[in-house]
């Protein structure tokens, strides 16, 4: 059997790998058009940065390291111009020498992987533009920085390359700004948890600018869609990625409602002995079971081990995946695992949502907040997405809830999860047990929370509503909520008598616990409805103005 493989980065060289595992007398080889294969493109930006000094950390295999290990050969510079799938056959172009020949398949993987999208306005193809997909694409802004030597820097967009990119640049003693076309920064938090980082970027004194995209670029500056300019020496594109699916299909492979190549959950085409995996496919949501295209580099590993086996004989199924994600930007980590507060809402779930700021670990450990969004369906009571930033800690507790939600997890199981403690390493109560709690008492202990949006929203309308600031008289006057009246939660029971039992009431205090002890106070005397501010007056103040 001769398997052939177009594209040699994460997707293709792990698909090979399993295919030789499974069947030690195949024939297998890749043509991958690139020099490099085989790289960790989520390390790009770090090696930009000078975190990383060698590239060849990067790369640490090359085609005769899969020819001894493996007996794959792997053919770089080699550019797949056709696939006949009734001749079963490629046509290759080799970049070097411009020979064309045919080589022929009885299975076939394509892992094509994606390009970076590429807007249309002027001066996007300049010299001082880069997008950064590749390795070569690494070697060319590193030798840029070094050899020009620029002082400015704008990058247009914040999603994972961006941000990373900006956290990089200013390691080179770049002033950078970013451009971000959306109303928000950061694709995949939601409007509140995105003006959460926003402040906390502003702190930073990172300059943002939203709501207008890059309308123009020359040499020295660029000018954007609203007639401002901004003065830079070099401009990073990080505007998103397509996947590369123009050889499928030419060749009649179903491409998915995404834009991206259609596969089974064995990595299967339309067409029997096809298979796709990576970049260029779309996969499904483990929640909702519908299509998405979400190309991480853990994705493309996982897809094509399993296009190997698949191809092989083997068992292996895909099973979804959450969009789980994580990045680090300077001494912050931003996580999320399942669906946003937008996407459930659009797939018509009734939700329940709960803000929650709480250490990674005690303070006498040098313990440091985060802060966790979560989100949960009210029809079934399970967790279906949660966002978090933070400091230490956050993979921890993302990978704990991805957990939870690929397995179904009620709220109410969070409180009795068996997490290990120590002070070093956590508090009593972890804050996945917090978040749990919380949600709990949500849903079924009559413990209610409120958003700072539709607390915002209330006040708005003019609906008759009663704000109680429960914390000590010092930090209500340092700032409060509006309409807000200071009753401290120790004073709070002799001031029941000044307030309507039958209007709706809202209490608060700096991050949600004493709020939720004055709720228990007015519930438990009587009081019909009352809220607990979700995130207390911190989330709210960090996030009303943005």
């Amino acid at each position: 059997m001769r398997i052939l493989i177009i594209g040699a980065v994460a997707a293709g060289t792990s698909a090979a790998a399993k295919a030789r595992r499974n069947d030690d007398t195949a024939e297998i080889a890749i043509y991958e058009k690139d020099k490099d294969i085989s790289y960790s493109g989520c390390g790009l930006p770090y090696y930009i940065g000078g975190k990383i000094e060698d590239l060849r950390e990067l790369t640490p295999r090359d085609s005769k390291f899969f020819k001894k290990k493996y007996n794959i050969d792997v053919l770089t510079e080699h550019e797949v111009l056709k696939i006949d799938l009734v001749a079963k056959a490629l046509t290759v172009r080799n970049i070097s020498t411009e020979d064309t020949f045919i080589d022929k398949f009885d299975k076939l993987i394509i892992a094509t992987g994606a390009s970076p999208f590429i807007p249309n306005i002027d001066g996007v193809k300049s010299d001082n533009v880069f997008f950064l997909r590749n390795v070569q694409d690494a070697r060319n802004i590193k030798s840029y920085i070094q050899q020009s030597k620029p002082k400015n820097a704008v990058i247009a967009g914040t999603g994972f390359i961006g941000f990373e990119m900006l956290e990089n640049l200013k390691e080179q003693d770049l002033n950078v700004t970013i451009v971000e076309k959306q109303n928000k920064i950061t694709p995949n938090l939601d409007e509140d948890m995105a003006a959460f980082l926003e402040s906390a970027l502003l702190k930073k004194n990172i300059s943002i600018i939203k709501n207008s995209g890059i309308a123009g670029i020359q040499k020295d500056k660029v000018k954007l869609d609203d007639g401002r300019e901004i003065n830079c020496d070099m401009v990073i594109m990080a505007t998103g990625v397509k996947p590369n699916i123009a050889l499928a299909n030419e060749a009649g492979i179903e491409i998915g409602i995404t834009g991206a190549i259609k596969v089974n959950n064995r990595m299967q085409t339309n067409f029997k002995d096809v298979y796709s995996c990576g970049d260029c496919i779309e996969t499904f949501s483990s929640i909702t079971g519908k299509p998405v295209y979400r190309p991480l580099g853990s994705t493309a590993n996982k897809t094509g081990r399993i296009a190997g086996d698949a191809l092989t004989g083997g068992t292996l199924e895909y099973r979804g995946n959450l969009s789980t994600a994580i990045f680090k930007l300077f001494d912050l980590t931003i996580a999320s695992t399942g669906l946003s507060e937008r996407e459930a809402l659009a797939e018509g779930y009734e939700i329940e949502i709960c803000h929650n700021i709480k250490p990674d670990k005690p303070e006498y450990f040098h313990g440091k907040e985060m802060t966790i969004k979560a989100i949960a369906d009210k029809a079934t009571q399970k967790l279906i997405g949660v966002q978090i930033i933070g400091y230490e800690g956050v993979d921890k507790r993302i990978d704990i809830f991805a957990t939870l939600i690929t397995y179904g997890a009620r709220v109410d199981d969070l409180f009795h999860l068996d997490l290990a403690y120590a002070p070093p390493f956590s508090t009593t109560k972890d804050p996945v047990h917090y978040t749990g709690m919380i949600l709990d008492n949500a849903l079924n202990k009559d413990r209610p929370v409120i958003t700072a949006k539709a607390v915002q929203s209330l006040v708005s309308k003019g609906e008759k509503v009663q704000v109680i600031d429960a914390r000590v008289n010092k930090q209500y006057e340092e700032s409060h909520l509006d309409t807000a009246v200071n009753m401290p939660q120790d004073q709070l029971r002799e001031d029941l008598k000044t307030l309507d039992k039958d209007t709706l009431t809202i209490t608060y205090c700096n991050k949600g616990v004493t709020g939720n002890a004055a709720q228990n106070i007015l519930i438990n005397n009587g009081f019909k409805k009352v809220y607990n501010l979700s995130g207390g007056h911190k989330f709210y103040k960090e996030t009303k103005d943005k």
